[in-house]
């Protein structure tokens, strides 16, 4: 079966063109995100202590458990692209399986996370209770910071369908017409795992505890 579509004269120009598409797709997604984190620098600049009070009521156990979690999926996913390589189909179903309820442990723990959120008065539409002299800075703290965490999550929550697309289109199938899509997905993952990396730093690490 010729998986190379007509416009393209090889599989290595489409595979070239794949990549080269989602490169131009994350660069649009890194200027989405750009534009919420200009926001946030902007308004951490204008009240850097009432930012850094408000940092302190974030859960940094779960925000820390969850960067360990999706740096952990990153490497399952790494690995899963190069069992795709070497046409070990097991192997890519056991990596990408686990990278996939990483994902989702992820998105639970955030969940809880955003339950206590709620309970401790947190949530600037809902009854804010936040206390001391800087809740004017940590209503606007926390407008960013469930802006760029849902964002995140909506985005994470993408890559874990993409990949249980993957895994429902390779059961008892050859890996190998499909290595140039899990490259493609792999650079997405990868992506959300590197926005994580830098919303934990400026969020929960943004002030001492």
């Amino acid at each position: 079966m010729n998986d190379v579509a007509e416009h393209f004269g090889t599989r290595e120009n489409q595979n070239e063109a794949t990549e080269f598409g989602m490169w131009v797709f994350l660069a649009t997604e890194l200027m989405f995100f750009g534009g919420l984190l200009l926001g946030y620098a902007y308004a951490r600049h204008g009240d850097p202590a009432g930012f850094a009070a408000a940092s302190q009521h974030t859960d940094l156990v779960i925000g820390t458990a969850n960067t360990a979690i999706l740096l952990t999926s990153a490497l399952l996913m790494s690995l899963a692209i190069r069992a795709a390589q070497l046409l070990r189909h097991r192997q890519l179903m056991l990596f990408l399986s686990a990278a996939a309820l990483l994902g989702l442990l992820f998105l639970a723990l955030k969940g809880y996370e955003y339950h206590d959120d709620i309970d401790e008065g947190l949530v600037p539409w809902l009854n804010f209770k936040f206390p001391g002299p800087h809740r004017a800075a940590a209503m606007l703290f926390f407008y960013l910071y469930y802006a760029l965490t849902a964002v995140h999550a909506l985005h994470l929550s993408i890559a874990v369908g993409v990949v249980a697309v993957y895994l429902w289109r390779l059961r008892r199938r050859d890996p190998g017409p499909f290595r140039q899509q899990l490259v493609v997905a792999g650079l997405y993952w990868h992506f959300v795992d590197a926005m994580w990396v830098l919303l934990y730093t400026l969020i929960y690490v943004a002030g001492p505890r």
